[in-house]
């Protein structure tokens, strides 16, 4: 892992500050791996959202960067929303100045990016799609809804063997304003603390 991820993830990153309440919506996602890693089975999760621009492309990248990080093996993360828009540039941005190394792979109006938080890791290709797009799994794989709007106005995902909200604050309330590289550094570093929660509770 980059040296400046890795020093996120040692003094950034405290599940202490994840609540009781928290906890137990991570729960069901922590329960799907673990059941997959007792079975020796691959473990496919889309992270789903409205426009898959911003919330559920963070969880796909932490969670797979956490996956990595306590060695839990056939973890595949993808990402997907109810419509197509695009990879919203501040995601980018924030994930740049946190330590992973992103370059543009093709240019149009849904850019396609490649993300690496390790020199020798498989890069993770960023991009706006829908959940169902042919890039990802089409059965066995856990729907973790990140957004309220996602969850109540897609009430049947084909193909997902485990439904899971675990939704976050968008943080594009924050567009245009002098507060938004906070806030999606903040909603970032919330993001990656729950995901390498979850993989640090799996047994192997």
């Amino acid at each position: 892992m980059y040296q400046k991820l890795t020093e996120i993830v040692n003094h950034k990153l405290d599940s202490n500050n994840i609540t009781e309440e928290r906890k137990k919506k991570l729960l069901p996602l922590i329960d799907f791996v673990q059941q997959k890693v007792n079975n020796r089975q691959d473990i496919n999760i889309i992270f789903i959202c409205t426009h898959n621009s911003r919330r559920s492309h963070l969880s796909q990248i932490w969670a797979q960067v956490a996956s990595a990080h306590y060695n839990i093996p056939n973890v595949h993360c993808y990402s997907g929303g109810t419509e197509e828009t695009a990879l919203y540039p501040k995601v980018v941005e924030t994930l740049s100045n946190q330590g992973f190394t992103i370059f543009k792979i093709a240019e149009n109006h849904n850019p396609v990016y490649a993300i690496k938080y390790s020199d020798n890791a498989l890069p993770l290709i960023g991009f706006s799609k829908k959940y169902d797009n042919l890039f990802n799994p089409v059965s066995a794989f856990a729907a973790i809804m990140t957004c309220s709007q996602a969850d109540g106005g897609c009430p049947f995902i084909a193909g997902a063997e485990k439904r899971i909200p675990i939704t976050y604050e968008d943080p594009k309330i924050s567009d245009n304003t002098p507060e938004q590289l906070k806030v999606y550094a903040d909603r970032s570093l919330q993001i990656a603390t729950e995901m390498f929660y979850v993989f640090s509770k799996v047994n192997l």
